[in-house]
């Protein structure tokens, strides 16, 4: 679901909120493109292995085999995805130390403030852990890198735009770690999930 809100409102928001905000023309064919490389493409490719896979292999085979093999290279494929960003920027980083102070703190109230906001509605709610530490990240999520290459693709690498983004990466990915080291570390506040019993399923 988040990703299809993303696909759907993504590209009008951005062109709304950067038009009416900075007076900025932001070119709808390069939001259309981003939304397409970052989120259509993966998403895509991701529902057809899982659908094909499983038809084809069997579900233990997809989440045993075909799904723990990406395990390891998901982590990797973020690291070098960051070391490529901050390598662009690594100038712009270091010497507007001001600037990424002013960019990095609102950002990290707004991260801790969806995050404790989502959370704790759905600890008042009665809902799993779960379902809400997931929500409490995704509630947090920023899309940041999706915003990093719009910002490249319209105004280059080395640009302010550009080092905003990234001042976003920079700071998300910590602060999302801590958000879930802190929902780990809280969980046994929220209900055990109820699994059905066996007398009660029907064949």
């Amino acid at each position: 679901m988040n990703d299809l809100i993303m696909l759907l409102l993504s590209a009008p928001l951005v062109s709304l909120l950067v038009s009416g905000a900075s007076g900025l023309h932001v070119p709808f064919g390069v939001l259309v493109a981003s939304v397409v490389t970052f989120i259509v493409i993966p998403l895509l490719l991701g529902s057809a292995s899982r659908t094909l896979l499983r038809r084809k292999m069997g579900a233990s085979w997809f989440e045993e085999r075909y799904v723990a093999a990406f395990q390891p290279l998901t982590p990797l494929a973020l690291l070098a995805t960051l070391v490529l960003i901050f390598a662009f920027q690594a100038e712009n980083l270091t010497s507007h130390f001001l600037h990424v102070l002013l960019i990095a703190v609102p950002i990290v109230i707004q991260v801790y403030t969806n995050a404790s906001l989502a959370y704790g509605l759905m600890k008042l709610l009665g809902v799993p852990f779960d379902v809400a530490a997931p929500g409490a990240l995704i509630g947090a999520s920023n899309f940041f890198e999706l915003a990093v290459a719009t910002a490249i693709a319209l105004y280059g690498a080395g640009s302010g735009a550009a080092l905003a983004t990234v001042v976003g990466v920079l700071v998300e990915v910590p602060v999302m770690l801590s958000v879930c080291s802190l929902c780990n570390r809280t969980r046994h506040y929220f209900p055990e999930p109820v699994l059905p019993s066996r007398s009660g399923i029907t064949g």
